[in-house]
């Protein structure tokens, strides 16, 4: 039992959460590039990726027992979701913040999408097949990252160049 829930109940939790962050935040990111900063929509896309990587710590193996590749890219997350916070609702996007936010709020959702391959090869018999191992490996599981990669970075410079907050 974990949060008082059994674990199988509280890994269905920790999906849901981590869905919604990034539907929410591909929406955002796709705002961003029309300079829509769409407040509610950012604030539940921060929130729920913020409480992805919170809940990943609670799911064995924890923290203090083994350090895996998943704790470390939690830890970066809620590092850059931190100072995303800050230049959003303390400096108010204003000077350099702007592009910071940009940065640090959309590096934190291609974390969270680069996990989600993952787990998706891990979890989805049908993908398992086609890069078996813990992590996947092999051709068409770095084709598919590679992608995301680069659908990312062409985003993040879209994003970059466009969004200028009202």
């Amino acid at each position: 039992m974990m949060l008082g829930m059994s674990l199988s109940t509280l890994t269905v939790v920790h999906v849901i959460i981590s869905l919604i962050a990034i539907v929410a935040g591909l929406v955002v990111m796709f705002g961003m590039l029309g300079s829509k900063l769409q407040p509610g929509l950012t604030a539940i896309f921060l929130v729920f990726t913020i409480l992805t990587s919170a809940t990943g710590f609670v799911i064995p193996p924890f923290l203090f027992e083994k350090t895996l590749p998943s704790h470390m890219i939690g830890i970066l997350s809620l590092v850059l979701l931190a100072v995303a916070c800050i230049a959003l609702y303390v400096t108010k996007l204003s000077g350099p913040w702007r592009w910071i936010y940009v940065l640090t709020a959309l590096i934190s959702l291609y974390l969270n999408v680069f996990v989600l391959v993952i787990q998706s090869f891990l979890k989805i018999p049908a993908l398992t097949a086609l890069a078996p191992g813990n992590p996947p490996s092999g051709p068409i599981f770095a084709v598919a990252q590679g992608l995301v990669l680069v659908f990312f970075v062409v985003m993040i410079i879209g994003v970059w160049r466009r969004f200028r907050p009202a």
